[in-house]
């Protein structure tokens, strides 16, 4: 990519049109008058995006600098205000980020590339933090150049460029920018590291940055090579079902392993990272001896175990839904899943037209004591027990719906456990009772 004589970006790993988070600091002012100084970014497409957190007193006249600076450049501008938290526990710096984030996950479009200003001091600080938390090898590879977000991609294409060629780019083209006055207190630790730890460190080795920022590389690549066993491993553990994994050959894995196949299997899921004591948790539960049943809930997720194996999902919010009639004729929305009747019939087969005249259904959940007579059999049968032979987990069968006719007969439980009667009338009318359960 062309840029500036003394200053060049590398490439973007793929096509798509370019979003930029721009505080209106010199980092991402600099970024951005780069790429805008670029035609072939021009012509994949090029906007701006600016969170207004309202934490400082000048909040309003950054984004007024930030609104200015694009005009001139002729970038589309988008300013999003956002509420950050000061009780969320885990500081109003990391709150304030964590609404920055998802503002951007918001606005990003569909295979758009937000492109970030962190560079090779930021690279350095983040190492540092990282490896003072005790972080392991995915923590110390700190922040990666391009990875996936939202609908779209992340790009931070300037992790190999110290700040000190960015401050040379921008006094060389006249650029203008804001100093957050935060950026002088040493309350943060990130701050601290960089106003009082590094430059020591670089008194008596003055590449120290550019150690810190090679080490996060050589993590990387270590990473790398572990993620590529994880995924072996995890291939080997998973079911039909995305959100199941069999335990036992969980628990002969190397503990080590274990976590991190714990790991990647909640992160492909799209669940909050699962936090250490959450592993440790998790691993109890495979050890010998331990129950078969055993849960360990995080952020709105839950990992259970049950039988042999291990689960992980949303907690349900919502209440369990009342009763209600449904005729089967549209999909039905039922605590968070979708419950529907289908054609069945392969192309060109006939049979009986379905009776017009039966009356709704009526959807409800669980009570207890149900009984149901299967297809095939002349007695009926406690649900429960049908359900806990055909291997449903308790938390689902908590949440299935129910499908019963006017005179309170059971029919069917989801698409699990269909009637005698009820098979037959599917049948002859030529549908598939499907059920859709949420995460």
């Amino acid at each position: 990519m062309p840029g500036d004589a003394h200053l060049v970006l590398p490439p973007p790993p793929r096509t798509g049109p370019l979003l930029v988070a721009y505080s209106g600091g010199l980092d991402s002012g600099a970024l951005l008058h780069l790429l805008a100084a670029d035609d072939e970014v021009r012509q994949r497409g090029l906007r701006a995006i600016h969170v207004h957190h309202g934490l400082h007193a000048d909040a309003d006249a950054w984004a007024r600098h930030c609104a200015g600076t694009c005009r001139d450049l002729e970038v589309a501008l988008e300013v999003i205000r956002v509420a950050v938290s000061h009780d969320s526990g885990d500081g109003l710096e990391a709150a304030a980020r964590a609404a920055r984030h998802a503002a951007f996950e918001a606005a990003l479009r569909s295979d758009e590339v937000l492109v970030l200003g962190h560079h090779l001091d930021d690279q350095a600080e983040t190492f540092l933090l990282r490896a003072l938390r005790a972080s392991g090898v995915d923590g110390l590879a700190a922040m990666r150049p391009w990875r996936r977000f939202g609908r779209g991609w992340m790009w931070r294409p300037l992790l190999d460029i110290p700040r000190a060629r960015l401050l040379e780019h921008a006094h060389a083209h006249g650029l203008h920018w804001i100093e957050d006055p935060s950026n002088d207190s040493d309350a943060h630790d990130r701050n601290f590291l960089r106003r009082q730890v590094l430059p020591l460190l670089r008194s008596r080795w003055p590449h120290a940055g550019d150690a810190f920022a090679q080490a996060t590389r050589l993590q990387r690549e270590t990473s790398a090579l572990l993620e590529a066993s994880d995924a072996q491993a995890l291939a080997t553990l998973r079911t039909v079902e995305p959100h199941c994994l069999r335990a036992t050959p969980l628990a002969a894995l190397p503990a080590a392993r274990q976590a991190r196949v714990l790991r990647r299997w909640v992160d492909e899921l799209g669940l909050p990272p699962l936090p250490a004591r959450g592993v440790a948790q998790v691993l109890r539960l495979l050890g010998h001896g331990a129950a078969p049943r055993g849960e360990f809930a995080w952020h709105g997720a839950v990992i259970r175990r049950w039988r042999d194996l291990l689960h992980a999902g949303r907690v349900p919010t919502a209440a369990v839904p009342a009763p209600l009639a449904w005729h089967g004729t549209t999909i039905l929305a039922w605590d968070g899943g979708e419950l529907a009747l289908e054609p069945a019939l392969a192309s060109g087969e006939t049979c009986d037209a379905a009776d017009a005249a039966t009356p709704p259904f009526l959807v409800h959940p669980r009570a207890g004591g149900e009984r149901i007579t299967l297809p095939g059999r002349r007695h009926s049968h406690a649900l429960k027990h049908v359900l806990q032979d055909l291997g449903v987990p308790p938390w689902a069968r908590a949440r299935l719906p129910l499908l019963s006719d006017q005179d309170g007969a059971l029919l069917a439980a989801g698409d699990i456990a269909v009637s005698a009667p009820f098979d037959k009338w599917l049948r002859a009318s030529g549908r598939r009772l499907r059920w859709t359960a949420p995460i």
